[in-house]
């Protein structure tokens, strides 16, 4: 699959595209048109509905805390029966990056240190544990299901890593589907608008760099993500078993989620 065959452009929801389709060892691919991220629903047009609805989505796995979907709240095509999967463990605090741009000199440089430092610490969220465990259930049933949390970028990004991870994907196809947010969250065509609305929420102006840092992904999040969490647990497998996902599970997630390439 092409980077533009991946995307789903919609007109209120960002970065919605498919992390499956990329090829593993032994002749085999991620099922396509079934593992979908994106950002928040929270601005979905009903034409946007349509399109979701067409999806057949039977599991969506909201990643934000309990203030960022109230503030946000999700739209859902009508009559959609699938599984909602969120949580509201822990406190009522507002998400680090809105602590970030309240604190910080909002550089180029500090947005990277945040960004570096979220990663390292994302893995080992209690509620990161119990959502990425939850979700690692549902993909045992082998149907449709979308990630997303507030951008689609850092939660989602991660979560989708760790599923490539699991299925065989090479880390670079894996940092290339990160990495991909880049163009598929239309940063460039953004930027104005957003660092208008920071300047007014803040009272002061950020650079247009570290704007652009805060709404894109560096491949070195991702690493430090993944080197906190093999030396933490020792690998990624192991971090992978603490969220359920044992050998014995891995290898059944591998048979519904892997198929020829040629189908």
């Amino acid at each position: 699959m092409t980077p533009d065959e991946r995307l789903l452009p919609l007109e209120g929801v960002e970065n919605f595209r498919d992390y499956g389709g990329y090829a593993v060892p032994g002749g085999l691919r991620v099922r396509r048109g079934r593992l979908w991220r994106s950002a928040h629903h929270g601005a979905a047009t009903d034409a946007d509905l349509a399109r979701i609805a067409g999806l057949g989505l039977t599991a969506v796995v909201d990643l934000r805390r309990p203030t960022e979907r109230a503030n946000q709240p999700s739209r859902r095509p009508e009559g959609f029966g699938g599984r909602i999967i969120d949580c509201d463990q822990g406190d009522q605090a507002e998400p680090p990056h809105v602590a970030f741009l309240r604190e910080t000199d909002l550089s180029a440089q500090s947005a990277r240190a945040f960004f570096l430092d979220y990663y390292r610490r994302a893995p080992f969220e209690p509620r990161h544990i119990e959502l990425f465990t939850r979700y690692f259930e549902a993909l045992g049933e082998g149907a449709p299901v979308l990630i997303h949390c507030t951008a689609g970028k850092d939660r989602t990004g991660l979560l989708a890593a760790l599923t490539h991870s699991l299925l065989g994907v090479h880390p670079d196809d894996a940092a290339a589907d990160f990495e991909l947010t880049n163009r598929a969250a239309r940063i460039e065509a953004r930027l104005p608008q957003v660092t208008q609305s920071l300047a007014e929420t803040l009272g002061r102006t950020p650079s247009e760099t570290a704007v652009r840092a805060f709404l894109g992904v560096d491949g070195a999040y991702l690493a430090a993500a993944f080197d906190a969490i093999t030396a933490e647990h020792g690998s990624i497998e192991a971090y992978l078993a603490r969220l359920g996902v044992d050998p014995r599970a891995a290898g059944r997630l591998r048979e519904i989620w892997l198929e020829p390439m040629e189908t």
